[in-house]
């Protein structure tokens, strides 16, 4: 997987000060088995000296602290860095321009910058916006992101990545580990008198996959089962006391004909259908607000790594929509029909609330899923699902670890 990395982040001295703002968690990324980092400095391509004088964005134009105008610089840098960048048209992800996935640029720059630079004021203000390398990145469908996203992602031991399993999918709890293990039951807000349908298990493991700090729920309750919004999401609030920032949810899904086939997802979006919120009533505690705007709840970075490791791996993979529905009956034709028309990929009964919980949590989601059959399938059953399921663990596993190793 190539990532496109500013140079600073890995120790060298372009900045305007002369000096780096070298990020351990971006180099240990770049040092990845697999990961082929290309470092750009847009104001060095554009032969600005170093050090020089501090530059920042105010509205199109890039001004230094004197007031001189070197938009034009900072736009042949970024031009130039951007033509470095491609890759040869043989090359994964050439549908993108040639261009890498991602991009790990820094913080606040007014050339790589992502969602808040300075304001051009020269006052420490930061403002909402982009740098003008990212946006061109942006503008060519690379995901950008800041050192802060890669820190923040990062597994620990105080801060281990949780993963709920879906129908078919809690196998991937035997790879753990162990250190501890919960029963669900002691869980607070889980249902004391919940029982596992057939493919669950009610028991999470705390412990390590491949080194990787992990808390592994393999399995959930539903709607259909006559569950509250709050207690499905259950799991996610105590994921997020027990310190986890990034968490996985795996489900079983439909895929919907024409946009979708059977086999992996990586979910990118969703509609909730289900005529539930996590966030509505009265039940906010961990929440500040329950106005939570719902723009990439499913995390750009770590779908677009999960994206690279499918590409480098050789695993096949599409990417959509998700719809959450109550369940527990398949879809009517005339269903799938609005499905299709709402440009949904996936469907199933699982993950859309706990989405909601965890983006409203402050945490970085990644969804895959396992579409075990067409949505409508007169066929369809759970004892199908279980079978895919079982077809693609190894497909799954992989794609799983992968992610966690990059991390």
């Amino acid at each position: 997987m190539r990532v496109v990395v500013s140079e600073c982040l890995r120790g060298v001295p372009c900045r305007f000060d002369g000096g780096s703002k070298l990020d351990a968690a971006v180099c240990e990324l770049c040092s990845r088995p697999g990961v082929e980092p290309i470092g750009v400095c847009p104001e060095r391509a554009a032969g600005l000296p170093v050090p020089r004088l501090p530059a920042e964005l105010l509205g199109e134009r890039v001004l230094l602290s004197d007031g001189t105008d070197v938009t034009e610089e900072f736009e042949h840098g970024a031009a130039s860095c951007l033509s470095s960048a491609r890759c040869d048209a043989s090359a994964p992800w050439d549908a993108r321009g040639g261009l890498p996935p991602l991009a790990i640029l820094k913080a606040k720059s007014p050339s790589c910058g992502s969602g808040v630079i300075y304001d051009g004021t020269h006052t420490h203000t930061l403002a909402e916006g982009d740098g003008v390398f990212a946006r061109l990145l942006r503008r060519e469908g690379v995901c950008v992101v800041s050192e802060d996203m890669v820190e923040s992602c990062k597994p620990s031991v105080e801060h281990p990545v949780a993963i709920v399993l879906g129908t078919g999918l809690g196998h991937l709890a035997a790879l753990v580990k162990p250190v501890r293990r919960i029963d669900y039951h002691d869980i607070e807000g889980f249902p004391r008198d919940a029982r596992p349908v057939r493919g669950h298990s009610f028991e999470a493991t705390i412990g390590t996959i491949d080194g990787v700090p992990v808390v592994v729920y393999p399995g959930r309750i539903h709607l259909y089962q006559g569950y509250s919004a709050e207690e499905v999401t259950a799991l996610v609030r105590h994921a997020h006391r027990l310190g986890c920032r990034d968490i996985f949810f795996a489900c079983a899904t439909g895929a919907v004909p024409g946009n979708a086939h059977v086999g992996l997802g990586i979910l990118t979006d969703q509609v909730n259908l289900t005529g539930q919120n996590p966030l509505a009533g009265s039940n906010l505690r961990d929440v500040e607000t329950p106005f939570v705007g719902m723009t990439d709840a499913y995390t750009p970075y770590l779908r677009t790594l999960a994206r690279g490791v499918a590409d480098d791996l050789g695993i096949t993979v599409e990417e959509g929509v998700f719809a959450g529905v109550m369940g527990p009956c398949f879809e009517t034709p005339a269903e799938v029909a609005m499905l299709r028309g709402m440009d949904v990929s996936y469907t199933g009964f699982s993950t859309a609330l706990e989405v909601i919980l965890a983006h409203a949590l402050g945490m970085n989601v990644l969804g895959m899923t396992l579409a075990s059959n067409e949505s409508g399938d007169p066929k369809m059953s759970h004892q199908s699902v279980l079978e895919a399921a079982e077809r693609h663990a190894d497909d799954f596993e992989r794609l799983v670890r992968g992610v966690l190793r990059l991390l």
